[in-house]
């Protein structure tokens, strides 16, 4: 099983319903107050089931929703097909989207899934679709150095406020026998500290990097921002050999 297939199928990574809706509304309130004007055009990938995606739809001008998970992409597309502005992709069809096209890129919750050279690959498709001057945003991001009952402690807080804190106890429990943990164990997940995603970020042509409030309740998780740079650097001529 690879990270694609657990996504694609049943799992239970959210402890209950409660848990899953506040946790996706939380991300689209994030998303929406990071877009940069009305008209924009976002693309959010690895956006899972985004049960919210309405709310930053309408803070859009267009809103293209990436899933790798086709299960999920069918969902997306049953939830949100009647918005004239959301669309549902794959990650192939990204690659077709036309350069110089979009606003806002936003990955939330997706490159600790992602080897170091996915990454790149990425990044240089997400730099070719972003407009000169559009930004990126990559939220959510390991440091190597979180404990993972620091994420349990942030899980329990969410779910005491959210009050779904006893399925949050039992969701716990139930992780440590899942398809989850035994994937992290097979597969680990990409960690990354502030100067290591930000010179990745800055090789990969973006300009400006710099951390940024986090996406959704884990505080302790990091988040970064950077930009297409507004114009190519021109060359400088090369001295003519007789000169």
């Amino acid at each position: 099983m690879s990270w694609r297939d657990f996504w694609n199928g049943e799992h239970a990574i959210y402890v209950s319903e409660r848990h899953k809706a506040l946790h996706y509304r939380r991300i689209a309130q994030d998303i929406a107050a990071a877009v940069p004007g009305r008209d924009a055009a976002v693309l959010d990938v690895g956006c899972g089931e985004a049960l919210s995606a309405d709310l930053a739809a309408a803070a859009s001008g267009k809103l293209i929703l990436c899933e790798a998970a086709p299960t999920v992409r069918d969902k997306l597309r049953a939830r949100f097909g009647r918005l004239a502005n959301l669309t549902v992709v794959s990650p192939e069809e990204v690659e077709a989207l036309p350069d110089d096209s979009l606003d806002l890129v936003v990955a939330n919750s997706l490159i600790q899934y992602l080897s170091e050279d996915e990454l790149k690959r990425a990044l240089a498709t997400w730099l070719a679709k972003l407009r000169p001057g559009g930004e990126l945003i990559l939220a959510d991001v390991i440091p190597p150095d979180l404990s993972p009952l620091t994420d349990a402690s942030e899980l329990l807080a969410f779910a005491w406020r959210g009050g779904f804190f006893f399925a949050a106890l039992g969701g716990l429990v139930r992780t440590v026998f899942s398809d989850y943990r035994k994937l992290r164990a097979q597969y680990g997940l990409s960690t990354y500290s502030a100067v290591g995603i930000t010179a990745l970020v800055e090789a990969a042509g973006f300009e400006g990097v710099t951390r940024r409030a986090n996406f959704g309740h884990n505080p302790h998780r990091m988040a970064f921002s950077a930009r297409k740079a507004l114009t190519v650097p021109e060359i400088a001529p090369q001295a003519s050999a007789s000169a």
